[in-house]
């Protein structure tokens, strides 16, 4: 998802994004959600959440390497 994007979820939600991350204002809405914060962390490699908004980015970030 673009960045733009998640920084409007985010606003929405009361966050904000000033100076952060992709990977930390995604964790900021998964916690403000009542959600895992678990983007791009290790729980990846067993992670069963298939419906996760966030399941393609947080896979594409492991399948690069980063």
């Amino acid at each position: 998802m673009q960045i733009q994007k998640i920084q409007i979820m985010a606003k929405s939600k009361g966050i904000n994004t000033f100076r952060m991350k992709k990977t930390d204002i995604v964790r900021a809405i998964q916690r403000a959600e009542n959600n895992i914060d678990c983007f791009c962390t290790p729980r990846i490699e067993y992670c069963d959440e298939l419906l996760c908004l966030w399941r393609d980015d947080c896979l594409s970030v492991k399948n690069n390497g980063r």
